[in-house]
This record gives C-alpha cells, structure tokens and sequence, in this order.
C-alpha cells in the first residue's frame, strides 16, 4: 500500500487557493480512481483508491497546512508503512506558475505543511511532489500570497499542471521517484 497526502487548508475560505493545489490533486485522482467517498480518519479525509494497479491511500490532512504532520503520521503508524511509501503533493511559490518538481528527499524548502511533515515523521526522507505557484510578486507578503486565489489567466495553467501532478502521482505508484524526476522535472 502507498499513501499520497496533497496538502492544503480545509474549508470553503481555503478552496481553490494557491495553497491548496495539493488537494486538488488528490481531489482529481479521488474522481478517476477513488473506491467510494473519503472518510474521515487521522485527522483528515481518506479515500482507498487503486491507482496503477496499487492498492492506494489519498489523504487530505484537515488540521491546517502547518499541522499536516499529526495526520501524516497518524496514517503511516496506523498501516505500518515505511517512509518509501509515502509521496506527499504539495505547493512551491519559489517554483515558476505550472511548473512541476519531484523529489527523493530533502528540505521543506520554505513550504510549513512539509516542514511540520519533516518534524513529525524526524526524516527528510520521504518523496514529494512541488507544484510551482509562484512567483511570488515583489509587493506581496509570502503568507497573503499564497493564501490568495489564482488569477483568470493563470488558472488554464494550473490546472494543466494538476492534470499532469495526476498523471505523475500515476507514475510514482508504477515507476518510482527516478521515473518521475525524469519525465516530469
């Protein structure tokens, strides 16, 4: 089994923000592959799916993105599931509008969802998925920013670049993180 966080803030105020791209990969992968409606569990939502003939957990943390880690280790204790397991989608405002990036590991790189992930779990050493939000304009506060909603013209580009986070959660679950670096960095 493998499990796949997209990270994001919960509710209506939340929905469609730069934030919470995460979720929306998981919510596009939820609609294709999604085994029945997600439940609530480790303070989140999970859904089982089968993607790539694996049997798949998706989970949206509900605890706001810098506590995202109580979730994600909720879940991986409860299924005993190895860090190599675990593939966590996410936003980077120092990333380009659309542009993706898969990683092995490594820092949070600014982003708090991931860094309360790296705190919680004690390892960097789990695969992730950034989707460029950014750039962040120079008037703009970081946190404002990203807690904004795309503009008109940058949402075609954003969601093709869920289409394709979808697509590359697809080839992680066959392929592996070498595969997807590859394919889609």
């Amino acid at each position: 089994m493998k499990l796949i966080v997209g990270l994001g803030n919960p509710g209506k105020k939340y929905e469609r923000t730069r934030h919470n791209v995460g979720f929306e990969v998981l919510d596009r992968l939820a609609g294709r592959f999604a085994d029945a409606p997600a439940k609530e569990k480790f303070d989140g939502l999970v859904a089982e799916a089968t993607i790539a003939d694996r049997r798949t957990l998706l989970l949206w943390p509900q605890t706001l993105m810098n506590r995202s880690g109580r979730s994600v280790g909720s879940a991986l204790a409860f299924y005993k599931l190895e860090l190599t397991d675990l593939l966590v989608v996410c936003d980077d405002f120092n990333l380009p509008l659309g542009k993706l990036r898969f990683r092995s590991q490594g820092s949070a790189g600014g982003q708090n969802g991931l860094d309360d992930i790296i705190s919680r779990l004690g390892s960097e050493e789990f695969a992730r998925l950034r989707i460029g939000i950014g750039p962040v304009p120079d008037q703009w506060d970081p946190a404002d920013f990203v807690l904004g909603r795309f503009d008109a013209d940058e949402r075609p580009a954003i969601d093709e670049a869920i289409g394709q986070a979808a697509e590359g959660v697809a080839c992680w679950l066959a392929d592996g993180v070498e595969a997807c670096m590859n394919r889609f960095n």
